[in-house]
């Protein structure tokens, strides 16, 4: 061999070398790691060595992910000092610090030991914790767990500790290329010279502004966290004690890689887990999650309601200190009492209880876990300054906390959230008690009217119940059912004859599954809507009942209201509450119509709307209630555009809060709005309408018909929106009579989440309470996966068959068989 050929191999060979990591998870004295060598965990999870970010070529010392492809770091040694070269050296120095030089040997980040150990070594945990340890006494001298950077991982505390005078913050990246301090913090409220009886909490800081406040520590969870519950993935605690007070997390499954990340673009803290199939992060939750997350949004005494309009509204008892600036929604003012405390007379206060809130900020405030509620109650009203008093630890049922002054920073939860007491004066407690007082009054009265009736209408009300019970008895074999008894007023057919003018066709309002819709008014003028069972029709006794029991039980502005039923000889019918506008399919598919009306606002109302319907039918309703029929034109609007979810013929309740759905053997609903399990294999639950209700989301966004839709490169619009999702162009789906109506970061995040309604597998879509958070919210969303029934053109033509199906063109109410 050449001397040439020598010189190549041994050239190369060095360079193979000089990019080799060293398998070694330590370093001693005599050691060190420059740029370009790494040390890894024994167990390979992590490794630490020199890198750029992103597009800078500034160096910096850092840990990341050993076996995830994306590099993903979690903690930077020299932060805000870079080291311009490869020259950077990392190095136990003789006083025994960790010290990172630069290529003029001068010091660029250190440890700074108080005391000089006898003999230190540096390790890489398994953990991703940084340790440098005395090799003789084996205790840690120095850890970058007590040094977080942007991440936290589990196992490490973010807090106070007296003992040590450390306090683990957490802050963002300025930005991709610059791991140094952003102005987006997460700490806790605990501080070394805070008093004992400090009620601590977590917070973010948009530099030295709060931002966001998780709400003081319950014993259960964050109060202003009510999704912070036990699960598979993960454990938490927070302690709090004089020594320390910290928040930390444990995976319980050790395969799982999960974090927390500080996002200084998005402003968000985010619950990040790698999903190895997909080869991705995905977040799994986010904070802020919404506009009632912000910080003091209300004001002083101002109570945020995610899903009202406004959104923020005074506590019980108070006012706008500015009506004004309240109309324009400008809360910052807040709330002040309508009538002052009767403070030097203790016994002339009281106190309301307001239920599901995230408790008040806790600067002003007073714990005690040794004392009970009574007590609590009491101690409060010995204190002129008192406002408000609660249990300590829920989960004990113990302790008592006091805030003092205006109550900062407060919202209400649809579920979950704490108990909260708040101190009024006597005259708002009698104000509070005349309503009940005076619904005594009425239910008296109503008692001795109704007797006086009662032996008049006895013999009309019982012939009704007793053929509706006929019905019931004859149909009881057929599914759909729900138990209860009738509660709704029956209207003879006569008078029904006489308000739709006998039923004539110029009052002929449209046609269902089931049966023709008529308008018609009574006698007293009041409009109504009149839905007639076809005779001729050879399904839909059980769906009437159905709809007669369920919807008389139900109350909600976006639901439809029901005013009466008429069962005689063979008719049944139902009478509704009027919709002058009638349904919404009538506007998105109308393009001569929409252009005139349904601009963004407009459908993005109708959007919330429908979502705030389906959330109550789902969860806050006396019945959890599966609508299994929600289309287009099963959502009626009023005289404001308002919309009403209807026809609940389809309906099925689930008994019990823990059943989440059930199967059929017959599948009934409209074709382009079933969820695919429920399709395929009669299996139903929420998601079911959830995935229903994307679809009619992106039907109003786009203003064309999901089954309708047809292009060469898919066979619906599901399939469409989600190419152009895929190729970065999702804002072509908007429907081009919209104009400059629309906000196009408000109708990118409606596409967004309705193809999370429409994800193929049901435990991938979100929940209605979810929905109603991500429309109402800024926050960053999950990326949706390939949606149910998105079939290419050459697949649908080659290998659908429609035989088991059967539907018809004006887009009715069918039934698919089973399968033979």
């Amino acid at each position: 061999m050449g001397g040439f050929g020598f010189l190549l191999i041994c050239t190369n060979l060095l360079l193979l070398l000089s990019t080799i990591s060293f398998a070694v998870d330590s370093i001693g004295p005599s050691q060190s790691i420059g740029d370009g060598t790494t040390l890894v965990a024994k167990g390979g999870s992590f490794e630490l060595g020199f890198f750029s970010p992103d597009s800078s070529k500034n160096r910096y010392l850092g840990i990341w992910y050993k076996n995830i492809p994306a590099q993903t770091v979690v903690w930077v040694a020299n932060r805000c000092n870079p080291i311009n070269d490869s020259s950077g050296m990392l190095m136990i120095n003789g006083k025994g610090d960790l010290v990172l030089l630069d290529q003029n040997k001068s010091v660029v980040w250190s440890t700074s030991l108080v005391e000089e150990p006898k003999s230190a070594t540096v390790e890489l945990l398994d953990s991703g914790n940084l340790v440098l340890r005395d090799a003789g006494a084996g205790i840690y001298l120095w850890q970058s767990f007590d040094y977080p950077s942007d991440t936290l991982l589990p196992g490490m505390k973010l807090g106070w500790d007296s003992r040590t005078d450390l306090n683990r913050n957490l802050s963002a990246w300025k930005n991709s290329e610059d791991p140094c301090p952003g102005d987006f913090i997460w700490k806790n409220s605990g501080q070394l010279e805070m008093e004992h009886h400090t009620y601590p909490e977590a917070y973010f800081l948009k530099g030295t502004v709060k931002y966001y406040r998780s709400g003081p520590w319950n014993g259960l969870r964050f109060s202003g966290a009510p999704e912070l519950m036990p699960n598979p993935l993960y454990s938490f605690n927070f302690v709090y004690n004089d020594d320390e007070v910290y928040y930390m997390y444990t995976l319980l499954d050790k395969s799982v890689i999960s974090r927390l990340v500080m996002n200084q673009t998005t402003s968000t803290r985010d619950r990040l887990t790698w999903i190895e199939a997909e080869k991705t992060w995905r977040a799994y939750s986010t904070v802020p999650r919404d506009m009632c997350d912000h910080y003091g949004l209300c004001g002083a005494n101002g109570n945020c309601l995610i899903g009202e309009n406004p959104v923020c509204q005074c506590l019980k008892g108070f006012k706008p200190k500015s009506q004004e600036r309240w109309n324009l929604m400008d809360w910052s003012l807040g709330c002040e009492r309508k009538k002052p405390l009767s403070c030097q007379e203790k016994h002339k206060d009281g106190f309301i209880k307001l239920s599901g809130m995230k408790l008040p900020e806790t600067t002003h405030s007073w714990v005690n876990k040794s004392i009970n509620l009574k007590e609590c109650r009491a101690k409060c009203l010995n204190n002129c300054s008192c406002m408000a008093y609660t249990s300590a630890d829920i989960r004990e049922g113990t302790g008592c906390a006091i805030w003092y002054g205006d109550l900062i920073d407060i919202r209400q939860f649809p579920a979950s959230g704490q108990d909260i007491h708040v101190r009024m004066p006597a005259s708002e407690l009698e104000n509070d008690d005349k309503p009940k007082k005076a619904i005594i009054v009425g239910v008296l009265a109503g008692v001795v009217f109704s007797g006086m009736l009662l032996l008049g209408c006895y013999y009309y009300f019982h012939r009704r119940k007793t053929e509706l019970k006929e019905i019931r008895e004859r149909d009881r074999n057929n599914e759909g059912e729900p138990e209860g008894e009738l509660e709704l007023p029956v209207i003879d057919l006569t008078t029904l004859a006489s308000a739709t003018d006998n039923f004539s066709s110029d009052n002929k309002l449209g046609e269902g599954g089931f049966g023709p819709v008529y308008k018609g008014t009574l006698a007293d003028g009041q409009e109504i809507a009149v839905k007639r069972l076809s005779t001729s029709s050879g399904q839909g006794l059980s769906e009437f009942m159905n709809e007669v029991i369920l919807i008389a039980k139900l109350q909600h502005r976006n639901l439809v209201k029901l005013l009466g039923c008429c069962v005689q000889g063979e008719e049944k019918m139902l009478i509704y509450e009027y919709m002058p506008n009638r349904g919404l399919d009538s506007f998105i598919f109308d393009k001569t119509r929409e252009e005139q009306v349904l601009d963004w606002p407009t459908r993005f109302n109708i959007i919330c709307g429908i979502a705030r319907g389906l959330l109550y039918l789902h969860q806050d309703s006396r019945l959890r209630i599966i609508h299994r029929d929600l289309k287009a034109s099963n959502v009626l609007l009023d005289n404001e555009m308002n919309p009403k979810i209807s026809d609940f013929g389809l309906a099925r309740t689930l008994v019990g809060v823990d059943q989440a759905g059930g199967n059929t053997k017959k599948v009934v609903g409209t074709y382009g709005y079933m969820a695919p399990e429920y399709a395929v294999d009669g299996l139903f639950s929420v998601k079911s309408d959830v995935f229903s209700f994307g679809i009619l989301m992106l039907e109003i966004i786009s203003g064309r018909k999901n089954k309708a839709f047809y292009n060469k490169n898919s066979q619906n619009l599901i399939g469409h929106a989600w190419q152009l999702w895929n190729e970065g162009r999702p804002l072509e789906v908007i429907d081009t009579g919209l104009g400059n109506s629309s906000s196009l970061s408000e109708v990118l995040r409606c596409i967004h989440v309705s193809l999370l309604c429409v994800q193929h597998e049901p435990e991938d879509r979100p929940s209605m309470a979810s929905v109603v958070i991500m429309l109402g919210s800024a926050g960053a969303l999950a990326q949706p996966k390939q949606p149910g029934f998105f079939i290419e053109k050459k697949a649908y033509e080659a290998g659908l068959s429609s035989d088991n199906q059967t539907s018809s063109t004006n887009e009715l109410s069918i039934t698919l068989l089973e399968a033979r």
